[in-house]
């Protein structure tokens, strides 16, 4: 068995800010859940707020530009370091789809660019908000909802996708799709697989609305994290799938390196993520689109994404034999 390799004693004070700064993420979590004792009228009466505000997270959300900018977030930024790269202008007074891709293990890179102005998604796309959408049952934690919504996450709920889509102008709505499923199945570093055939629903909403798809491809996404193998068959991918049905969610096994070693841990890896953000695809309005139309609109934007990854791949040290592939 191999000995874990420790961080080296002397580090320059930045690495251990970013170290900090991506470890709070996980502990602003863990005290949400270890959340015990005898104080009941707080609790009851931030039971009734709870109550009053159930609907926030599938209305918008409460985002504060104050937590997006805060200095922390460069720190974050820097840990991996994370890079936003813009193609094309897009108007502020339209709203748009974001399909972010891969979705990776925790969507590290969706969060630090859409969450955050570390990466400076404000200055790339003045007059743009984005809002990051993730499963409902994140919004069932207490403060750690209001938390996460004052960075811009909302739920991923269908109704929430059509309260942004349906407002004036100058939404993003963010997804990382692939979602659940996706995180269950691990595959080696730089598996450029992604599971979209059956995930239909973002393009059959965005042309209820008529609102474009934007394909956004994050490089190195795939290396932040391992996941423990789960083959067909095995205990943990029954667990797995048994979890998807009670929860809605399934729960992947993963590690990464520590806070003083390299070795294991829940901290991803210090891997640089390029995400870049590509030309919008225009599509008719459609208010009640048919299967038919849907998977034409659906085709098109896979094949847009594919171009995409083919344009920046040798960029990012990706082999020029590798394509993307969908299931």
């Amino acid at each position: 068995m191999a000995l874990p390799e420790f961080a080296p004693l002397r580090l320059p004070l930045r690495r251990r800010l970013q170290t900090l700064a991506v470890l709070h993420q996980l502990c602003t979590l863990l005290f949400v859940l270890a959340l015990r004792g005898p104080l009941w009228l707080p609790a009851l009466l931030y039971g009734l707020w709870l109550l009053a505000d159930r609907d926030t997270p599938r209305r918008g959300g409460r985002p504060s530009a104050w937590v997006r900018s805060w200095p922390v977030w460069n720190h974050f930024r820097d840990y991996f370091p994370i890079s936003l790269i813009r193609t094309v202008p897009l108007d502020p007074g339209r709203n748009y789809v974001f399909g972010f891709h891969p979705h990776g293990v925790l969507a590290a890179g969706a969060f630090g660019n859409f969450c955050t102005e570390g990466p400076g998604s404000g200055r790339l796309f003045p007059g743009l908000q984005p809002r990051l959408l993730t499963l409902p049952c994140w919004f069932r934690l207490p403060f750690f909802r209001d938390y996460a919504m004052a960075g811009g996450l909302v739920s991923s709920e269908a109704s929430s996708l059509e309260h942004l889509l349906a407002g004036p102008g100058g939404l993003v709505a963010v997804i990382a799709l692939g979602g659940p499923r996706r995180r269950s199945r691990p595959e080696p570093a730089g598996a450029l697989r992604l599971q979209l055939l059956r995930r239909t629903g973002f393009v059959r909403i965005a042309l209820k609305y008529g609102v474009p798809l934007v394909p956004v491809f994050s490089f190195g996404e795939n290396e932040l994290f391992r996941q423990v193998p789960n083959p067909p068959g095995s205990w943990l991918r029954r667990l797995q799938a048994r979890l998807q049905r009670l929860l809605g969610v399934a729960l992947p096994l993963f590690h990464a390196r520590g806070v003083f070693q390299y070795s294991w841990g829940l901290l991803p890896f210090r891997r640089p993520i390029h995400t870049v953000v590509g030309a919008p695809l225009e599509l008719p309005r459609e208010p009640c689109p048919s299967p038919e139309l849907v998977q034409l609109w659906h085709r098109r934007y896979r094949e847009r994404l594919r171009e995409l990854f083919e344009e920046h791949k040798g960029k990012f040290g990706v082999p020029p034999e590798r394509r993307l592939s969908f299931v």
